[in-house]
């Protein structure tokens, strides 16, 4: 059965499935990524995972992988195939790209940014199907964007489009690891929830699920470091809008968990700060935690119709 390794690289676990063409899950794998092991560990891990995942096809498809795709963190060269660096996972440089296709046999393999992967599978096929113009937005330990635009993903022109985080919506905010202060990513990730709320709650172990439900259950400290964050948010989410005019916001990671929680408050501080702005609709991811290794899958599938068109 003809098929494609997807396989998606995250900062401690890595999700991997083999996909027909219809877009079917024929086997998936999950495996811990082992960071704490050093830089070279984790690639010769991603190299061995991969060399499996085209051992389980070959035995259980009665056919090799035709091609693979896989999604990673940080600053990615998809044109070149080089994962150029990951804060998470300590590389700097990996040809990728060359490194798979000599482990797997010569089999053409696509590169892409996990979130911009990610935002791929939720526009073709999750949240927003269907939809020309979008924006993905998941909120985890940072935040990034994917901006969709006629079913694919605009990477800009260094590879950078989209990020999001990095807009200053408070410049009197925290330092940011990018060097600025006042990030939407200091204010409004699931790290800065879980931050704010540690410390509203003096329990050192406290995350941003536990302020979800402080929140539901009417936690007036928990409201209020709730309402900061979900300002923020919106006072990014603005600028994205002013400049980009998605139809969509699809939202998902951590926070988007919290359902309406999130939801209910965040629809209404987007509508307050808009003026001439057409108000996009701004829902939940569809996908989860699969929609990276989703979009990898369809990297795959779009490199092969790539070579067989040229």
């Amino acid at each position: 059965m003809k098929h494609v390794i997807a396989l998606d690289v995250g900062g401690t676990g890595m999700k991997a499935a083999l996909v027909g063409a219809d877009g079917t899950l024929l086997h998936e794998a999950r495996r811990a990524t082992g960071r704490e092991r050093g830089p070279d560990a984790v690639v010769e891990s991603i190299l061995a995972f991969a060399a499996d995942l085209r051992a389980h096809g070959e035995e259980h498809l009665g056919e090799g992988a035709l091609a693979a795709g896989v999604a990673v963190p940080g600053i990615v060269d998809a044109e070149n195939g080089i994962a150029v660096y990951a804060s998470n996972l300590g590389w700097r440089d990996v040809p990728m790209r060359r490194l798979l296709g000599e482990r797997l046999g010569g089999v053409p393999v696509a590169l892409g940014h996990d979130v911009r992967t990610g935002g791929l599978a939720e526009g073709r096929i999750g949240a927003g199907r269907g939809t020309d113009r979008f924006l993905f937005l998941p909120l985890g330990t940072g935040i990034a964007g994917a901006i969709g635009i006629a079913g694919t993903i605009e990477e800009g022109a260094h590879g950078y489009a989209g990020e999001i985080g990095h807009i200053v919506v408070r410049p009197d905010g925290p330092e940011c690891g990018c060097g600025q202060r006042g990030c939407l990513e200091t204010l409004a990730s699931a790290s800065a929830v879980t931050r704010a709320w540690a410390a509203a709650s003096g329990d050192p172990t406290a995350d941003a699920a536990d302020c979800a439900k402080a929140v539901e259950s009417g936690d007036l400290a928990a409201v209020e470091v709730w309402r900061d964050a979900v300002d923020a948010l919106a006072a990014g989410l603005v600028t994205a809008v002013t400049l980009l005019d998605p139809r969509m916001l699809i939202i998902g990671g951590g926070l988007a968990e919290a359902g309406e929680t999130l939801f209910t408050p965040l629809r209404a501080a987007v509508e307050e700060r808009v003026t001439f702005q057409k108000l996009p609709h701004i829902v939940p991811a569809a996908l989860g935690d699969t929609a990276g290794c989703l979009g990898a899958g369809l990297l795959a599938w779009d490199l092969l119709s790539t070579e067989v068109s040229v």
